[in-house]
């Protein structure tokens, strides 16, 4: 229960203070300025915090998309999969919830947007973003990768990958972090949520085949020996 509450309380910090930063700083797709930056550096800096005080408890997923790469790869039980997600999706709702009592139920919540109204464009966007972040953290996660600056690598990616995507998405990358605010925001954002839900997952098995295919062979000579 240690592993799901930590990413209960990830998953919450990650949209309470990612989103949060969005709309006190009033972030708008397509709008390069201060705002668009900082949440940028916002969400960034979320997974470095939590990496550096969680991860040694759950591995600080707080993203179904993440953890289903790492299923993929083997690094997790289906049992503690489903596990991991109810606890994201459930902190992700109460990061919102947060941040709706502390902003008003009508600030926007940082919801995800399709761009344009193209939902291929707005799929492929969220899938190459995702496979790009998860493939990052399958491979400095991994036996031969740089574990001790795992937490500020993937930190890092994460704001590139937001710095490129907010034009175009908003970027979610995580089916949770999109499903917390739509929850409270409702409307269209309620409507366009399985695109953000699918996207990111079908992203995150291209990365965990991309991984499966390149992972360094001393990586799995490592994970065979901790497995004997």
């Amino acid at each position: 229960m240690k592993k799901y509450l930590a990413e209960f309380v990830g998953t919450l910090v990650l949209v309470l203070f990612g989103c949060g930063t969005a709309v006190v700083l009033g972030c708008q797709a397509g709008t390069v300025n201060a705002a668009y930056l900082g949440t940028a550096l916002a969400f960034g800096l979320c997974i470095v915090a939590m990496a550096y005080s969680i991860g040694n408890v759950s591995g600080c997923h707080v993203n179904p998309a993440v953890s289903l790469g790492v299923l993929l790869t083997g690094g997790m039980s289906l049992g503690d999969f489903i596990g991991y997600v109810i606890a994201q999706f459930a902190g992700a709702t109460a990061g919102a919830a947060v941040l709706g009592y502390l902003c008003g139920w009508d600030c926007g919540f940082g919801t995800n947007a399709l761009f344009n109204g193209d939902v291929v464009k707005s799929f492929a966007v969220e899938a190459v973003l995702t496979c790009t972040f998860v493939l990052t953290i399958l491979g400095v996660t991994s036996k031969s990768g740089h574990n001790k600056f795992a937490g500020l690598v993937i930190g890092l990616t994460l704001v590139l990958i937001h710095i490129f995507g907010i034009h175009f998405t908003g970027t979610s990358v995580n089916p949770a972090r999109s499903f917390g605010p739509a929850f409270f925001a409702k409307g269209q954002a309620m409507a366009d949520l399985w695109v953000f839900i699918a996207a990111p997952l079908a992203g995150a098995v291209v990365a965990a085949i991309i991984w499966k295919i390149i992972e360094p062979v001393e990586a799995v000579e490592a994970e065979d020996d901790w497995a004997k």
